[in-house]
């Protein structure tokens, strides 16, 4: 079964804020990590993954990342400290130079 995911990446603890969704979650952030995707997260540096939700279809993760997008950032950031009280990231060797 595919699994489809919304994420939300961070430069620092209550830093700049990035919502995305992906159906392979290791190699998106390994992308932002080294800038081979959207100029925003590159621009800002913003790749920490802080927060993440699985969707068992395209649909349900486009949806939930339109109404994540819409949120006020004091929304997102109680939804990241919902999940991950400590703010760190969930991936801190997945996106080094060996790949994905």
């Amino acid at each position: 079964m595919k699994f489809f995911c919304v994420y939300m990446l961070a430069d620092s603890p209550n830093g700049t804020l990035y919502v995305g969704m992906t159906s392979d979650l290791k190699k998106r952030v390994y992308e932002h990590k080294w800038g081979l995707v959207e100029e925003f997260t590159s621009k800002y540096d913003v790749h920490s993954l802080v927060w993440y939700e699985a969707h068992e279809s395209a649909e349900s993760a486009i949806a939930r990342e339109g109404q994540l997008k819409k949120w006020n950032r004091h929304w997102k950031i109680r939804e990241i400290e919902n999940m991950n009280p400590s703010g760190k990231t969930f991936t801190k060797h997945w996106a080094d130079r060996s790949g994905v």
